[in-house]
C-alpha cells in the first residue's frame, strides 16, 4: 500500500519538480540539459556502458569528492570493471567529468518512477549499486532486488532531521531499508538511526572515507606554482563553500580585519556555481577590489578578494590559505566538511550549525582541532584576527586537526573489504564479456 501511494504521489509531482528545474536552469541553464535522463530515456545508443559492471550513485558535489578516492581505488584494483556514476545535479556531474573523465560513464539518476527505473536499469545493467552517503529510493531499491542485484549504502550518514522524517512511517520505511543488501555507516551515529528506523540487514561501521584525504603530487605542485604566480607573501583567509546569508557576514569581517591587515586576502568560495554572480553582485554592494579566479587574471596587490568562480578547485584554494572558515555552519545548514583544510594543518572556523557532521567536530572539539563562532561579523573577524596574529595558534589548531584526520583513516580500507565480493563477482563477469 505504502509502495502504490509513494509512486503515485511521484507522479503527482512531476508538473511541479519540472517547474522546478525551470527555475533553477535560469540561473543555472545545465538544468535544462539532459532532462530526459531524469525519465530513463537515452537515444544515444553509442553511449550505453559495457554490461555487468557498477552503478556509484554520488547525489551531488560533496558526495562524488567523497567517492573520487573509492572510485581510483575500484579502478586501481579492477580494472576491466565498468563504471557507471550518476548524480542528480549538473554540477555534480560536472565534478565527475573533471575528476574522472571518459574513464567513467555519467549519468543523471532518474527519478524514482517505475518506468523511468526499469528503463534505466535495462539500460546500464549494473549488477551491483552503491550509493554514496544518504539516498534511499524505495522504487530503485525494490527493483534492484526483483532482479537480484545488490544496493549498498556506502560512507552511510543519515542526519538527525532525515531520521525524523523517516520515522513518521517506520513501520513501513523498514520494508525498504531490508531491501538494502548492506550498509556501511561513517558513524556509530548513524548505524544506530537505521537500527532504530528498523534495518535489519547487514550494517557494517566502517568510518568516513572522507578521512582517507590524500594530496597528490600534482595538486602540491599546482598549489606551489599558485603560491609563487597568485599570492606571493600576503596573509590569506579563505571561506569555502559558503551559502546564502554568510557572503554578507564574511564580507563584514573582512572589512574590519583590512583594517587590522591592510595587505589580507580573502578567498570566497561560494557552494553553488549558480550563486557565483550573485555573490560578484554582493562584493561590488560592499565597494571591495575583486578579481575571479575564473578569468585567470593574477590579483594585484590592490585586490582585496579573490572569488573562487570555478569548479574542482577548493583544495588548490585551501593549499594557499593561512585560516580557512567553512561555510554552511554560520546558516542553518549544517555545515560541510572540514577535513579539507585540515589535510594542510590549517586552523579551522566554523559557525555552530554543525549537524550534518557531528563526529567529526565533536571530535576536532575535544582536541581543540576547531574554532566555533556565533553568527556575527564581529566575532568571526576577532577569530581570524586572533589566528592570523600568533602562528603558534595556528599551528596548535592545525596539529591537533589533522592529528584526528591521521588517526581517523582506514575507512576506505574496510570499505574496500566489505565491497570486495562483489566487485570481484562483478569484475570477473565484465572481463568474461570484454573477451567475448
Amino acid at each position: 500500500m505504502l509502495r502504490w501511494l509513494y509512486t503515485l504521489a511521484m507522479y503527482v509531482l512531476q508538473p511541479f519538480l519540472l517547474l522546478f528545474m525551470w527555475g533553477r536552469s535560469i540561473k543555472s541553464p545545465n538544468y535544462r540539459k539532459r532532462l530526459w535522463e531524469r525519465y530513463g530515456l537515452f537515444y544515444a545508443p553509442s553511449s550505453q556502458p559495457r554490461p555487468h559492471g557498477i552503478v556509484i550513485h554520488a547525489a551531488s558535489v560533496g558526495e562524488v569528492i567523497a567517492a573520487t578516492p573509492l572510485v581510483r581505488q575500484i579502478q586501481a584494483e579492477y580494472p576491466q570493471l565498468p563504471i557507471t556514476m550518476t548524480t542528480v545535479t549538473p554540477t555534480g556531474s560536472a565534478r565527475v567529468k573533471a575528476a574522472f573523465g571518459d574513464s567513467v560513464r555519467h549519468f543523471y539518476l532518474p527519478y524514482d518512477l517505475p518506468g523511468a527505473v526499469k528503463r534505466f536499469i535495462q539500460f546500464v545493467q549494473p549488477k551491483a549499486c552503491i550509493v554514496i552517503e544518504t539516498e534511499i529510493w524505495p522504487t530503485l531499491i525494490h527493483q534492484l532486488k526483483l532482479r537480484h542485484i545488490p544496493f549498498i549504502v556506502a560512507n552511510a550518514r543519515l542526519s538527525a532531521r532525515s531520521a525524523r522524517r523517516y520515522a513518521w512511517a517506520k513501520n513501513r520505511i523498514k520494508n525498504v531499508l531490508n531491501e538494502i543488501s548492506l550498509i556501511a555507516p561513517q558513524d556509530s551515529i548513524s548505524g544506530q538511526r537505521y537500527t532504530e528506523l528498523g534495518y535489519r540487514g547487514r550494517l557494517e561501521l566502517t568510518g568516513n572515507i572522507k578521512y582517507d584525504l590524500v594530496i597528490s603530487e600534482e595538486l602540491l605542485n599546482n598549489i606551489q606554482q599558485l603560491q609563487t604566480d597568485w599570492i606571493g607573501q600576503r596573509p590569506v583567509w579563505i571561506a569555502g563553500s559558503t551559502h546564502e546569508g554568510e557572503e554578507e557576514i564574511v564580507l563584514q569581517a573582512h572589512r574590519t580585519l583590512l583594517q587590522q591587515f591592510p595587505d589580507l586576502l580573502l578567498i570566497l568560495a561560494p557552494r553553488h556555481p549558480e550563486r557565483f554572480n550573485s555573490v560578484a553582485n554582493l562584493i561590488e554592494k560592499h565597494n571591495f577590489r575583486y578579481c575571479r579566479r575564473s578569468n585567470q587574471v593574477a590579483p594585484s596587490s590592490q585586490i582585496q578578494i579573490l572569488l573562487g568562480d570555478t569548479m574542482g578547485e577548493l583544495m588548490l584554494m585551501y593549499g594557499v590559505s593561512d585560516v580557512a572558515f567553512v561555510g554552511g555552519s554560520l546558516v542553518k545548514h549544517g555545515g560541510h566538511n572540514p577535513l579539507e583544510p585540515l589535510a594542510f594543518k590549517l586552523p579551522v572556523i566554523s559557525g555552530v550549525h554543525v549537524f550534518n557532521f557531528p563526529e567529526v567536530f565533536l571530535k576536532l572539539e575535544y582536541v581543540l582541532g576547531v574554532l566555533k563562532v556565533k553568527s556575527e561579523p564581529k566575532i568571526l573577524a576577532r577569530a581570524v584576527s586572533k589566528f592570523l596574529r600568533s602562528p603558534k595558534l595556528r599551528q596548535r589548531f592545525g596539529q591537533a586537526g589533522y592529528e584526528v584526520l591521521v588517526e581517523n583513516r582506514g575507512a576506505l580500507k574496510r570499505l574496500i573489504g566489505l565491497l570486495r565480493p562483489y566487485l570481484e563477482q562483478q569484475s570477473d563477469t565484465a572481463t568474461q564479456q570484454t573477451e567475448k
